[in-house]
């Protein structure tokens, strides 16, 4: 009888500790666990089934991406390509089957082929170049971006509805992203683990000259292994691009490293010879939990940057840590060392646990001091994102929504995109899943926020649509400038004081952005009415000063004797002033666009010669005004115009 009750209690006693060990001896799973508890505690509105569906859906692109990296890892290499090749992928696919008129079978399968030979050409460069991986992938992460720009024109293309059924739901719950990034993992586990190509993959990045001499074909199984992370890669863009329902040509910017810090979160090693997909899919899920929840919680966007970092680097120690112990351990069958009941793992298993303690007070430590600095108290709750808070116009907007909101005692939470549209569908989702009164969008990307807002109207959540419209989707009005007006007005005002005569240029915005493509056409056509001044150059500077200054400097090479530039933003502008040194305000006029704080000041100084201000705080503060309406169910304009105005020396003192 003995015999037969001892099994029952061995599993019984055994369920807790296997558990314990499992979580011990895996410290990306410990960290995902005690994030997930302290996620659910902090945030009432993490813990349901449609955000955690979130989360699954705002891993997918990593995931997969990542999947692909874990070869290239696993094998002592690294690829930074995977963003720019999902990107290049994605627009081949819309380009193809739209302005190409192809078959979009045939389309997909040419998207797939870009992808595949990308990595193909990377995996040349290494094998056969004797390029070091991080020099080879580095040329195609900007070879495929510039490829992209070229097929797209900068501007996004909208995706075949066919393929775009990839971002939808099964069943109007169950996404579809979540199943591809479930089918990609579940083939790279069985690449890695059934296959001579997995195994030789281990092999290599254990070590390669051993590995050489054993027999293997090195070099190819590094065409074999590169070739597979681009395939992977053009996934990963084809779903992208289908959850937002256009191709972006600057999509995915900087995935490649949220891709590589999955896999080394996961538990592989740079070194090479370690990895596995289901830690890669660990450490994708990591990076979507920390995201979400610090959403969910309104921590602010600059904080989340850095309260992501230090997760990561705390999950990165926790497994080192792990590894180094158990190294450490005796070998010996029987030693007693080794087992789950010992002192050393006591010891080990203590530590492992503060170090996941220390990865909640991290997060709580943001919360409790930051939290103030994303959203402002209050019954109503209103959800704000922007495209971007690394230019003085949103942040000026920002300004204003949340003064209003502090006055009529609205809960703000306010969001940064970083002028990335998956991540601002991210963050509608967000939003929408936590249940706000009403949403505030200022889209990157008037097509691909289309879903997302689709999703927020399927909630009866009212979403005001800040600065640019958006497309595809309901918005209970838009707040904005006219942007193709300013810049109609900014080409009429630099005219007029060039005298209808001149040579000039145009630095133009981020490609592929509505306030880029509106402004410059606005601009384009204002200019045709004045033949005497030719566009002698017009080149992007993303509208940043520095790029804006370093533009302005290799054109002046070239066009020495411009007498005028037009600037789709202030910050380019001041940029072109400080290129233009003595000439700025004397011999060449320029003219920059939004009434940002230092544009108006250089324009009083006489270096900036105008600016078309478009008044960014009243825009914030009109945007709440009308988010609160309609979260009531009053009535509001569909359109709501916050006037533009061109500044110059006479008036700057007014206006200011």
């Amino acid at each position: 009888m003995a015999t037969d009750t001892h099994p029952g209690k061995t599993g019984a006693g055994a369920a807790g500790p296997s558990l314990r060990r499992l979580l011990l001896d895996n410290g990306a799973l410990t960290a995902l666990v005690v994030l997930l508890l302290a996620m659910s505690l902090l945030s009432g509105d993490f813990l349901t089934t449609q955000n955690l569906l979130n989360v699954g859906v705002q891993a997918a692109v990593t995931a997969i991406l990542a999947f692909g990296v874990t070869f290239v890892i696993v094998s002592a290499g690294i690829d930074l390509s995977v963003g720019s090749v999902a990107a290049l992928s994605a627009t081949v696919l819309a380009w193809s089957a739209t302005s190409a008129g192809m078959p979009v079978v045939l389309a997909v399968l040419l998207a797939v082929a870009t992808g595949i030979a990308c990595g193909f050409v990377n995996g040349a460069l290494v094998a056969y170049g004797k390029l070091p991986s991080f020099i080879a992938t580095l040329a195609m992460l900007s070879i495929a971006r510039g490829l992209s720009l070229v097929i797209s024109q900068g501007s996004p293309i909208a995706f075949p509805d066919s393929v775009s059924t990839l971002g939808d739901t099964l069943g109007g719950w169950l996404p579809v992203p979540v199943l591809v990034m479930i089918a990609m993992g579940l083939i790279t586990a069985l690449v890695l683990a059934r296959t001579y190509l997995g195994r030789s993959m281990y092999a290599i990045g254990g070590n390669e000259e051993a590995a050489r001499l054993s027999g293997l074909r090195v070099k190819k199984q590094k065409l074999a292994i590169y070739a597979l992370s681009g395939l992977f890669a053009a996934v990963a863009g084809i779903v992208l691009a289908s959850r937002l329902t256009s191709a972006q040509p600057q999509a995915a910017q900087g995935y490649e490293l949220d891709a590589i810090a999955a896999v080394v979160i996961g538990g592989a090693s740079l070194a090479g010879g370690v990895g596995k997909a289901s830690g890669t899919l660990i450490g994708a899920l990591i990076l979507a939990v920390l995201r979400n929840g610090l959403n969910l919680m309104s921590v602010s966007a600059f904080w989340q940057q850095v309260v992501i970092g230090v997760v990561i680097a705390l999950a990165v120690l926790l497994d080192t840590l792990r590894r180094k112990a158990g190294s450490g351990a005796p070998s010996s069958a029987g030693s007693s060392a080794a087992g789950p009941g010992s002192p050393g793992s006591g010891r080990r298993g203590a530590m492992k646990a503060g170090l996941a303690l220390v990865c909640v007070a991290a997060v709580i430590a943001a919360v409790t001091f930051f939290n103030n600095s994303g959203s402002s108290g209050g019954n109503t709750r209103v959800g704000m994102s922007l495209s971007t808070l690394n230019n003085p116009f949103f942040v000026q907007m920002k300004a204003g929504a949340q003064a209003e909101a502090k006055a009529a005692g609205i809960d703000l939470t306010v969001t940064d995109a970083q002028n990335d549209a998956s991540q601002q569908a991210n963050q509608l989702q967000n939003f929408t899943s936590s249940g706000v009164d009403s949403i505030i969008v200022n889209p990157v990307d008037s097509d691909a926020v289309g879903p997302a807002v689709r999703s927020a109207n399927d909630a009866d959540i009212p979403v005001v649509a800040a600065d640019r419209g958006v497309n595809k989707a309901q918005t209970a009005t838009l707040v904005a400038s006219d942007n193709v007006a300013g810049g109609k007005l900014a080409a009429k005002a630099l005219a007029d004081k060039l005298g209808g005569k001149g040579s000039i240029v145009v630095l133009q915005g981020t490609a592929g952005t509505s306030a880029s493509r509106e402004r410059g056409a606005g601009f384009a056509a204002g200019i045709k009415a004045y033949p005497g001044i030719k566009v002698v150059a017009t080149q992007p500077a993303d509208f940043d000063r520095t790029k804006g200054l370093d533009v302005m400097t290799n054109l002046l090479q070239g066009h020495p004797g411009i007498t005028g530039v037009f600037a789709e933003n202030d910050e380019m502008a001041l940029g072109a002033v400080k290129a233009l040194g003595a000439k700025a305000g004397k011999s060449v006029s320029v003219i920059g666009f939004d009434g940002t704080p230092d544009g108006l000041k250089a324009v009083g100084a006489g270096t900036l010669y105008a600016s078309v201000a478009q008044q960014p705080k009243e825009l914030g503060k009109i945007a709440v005004q009308n988010a609160v309406r309609a979260a009531d169910d009053k009535k509001v304009a569909g359109t709501v115009k916050v006037p533009v105005k061109v500044v110059t020396r006479q008036n700057v003192a007014d206006f200011s």
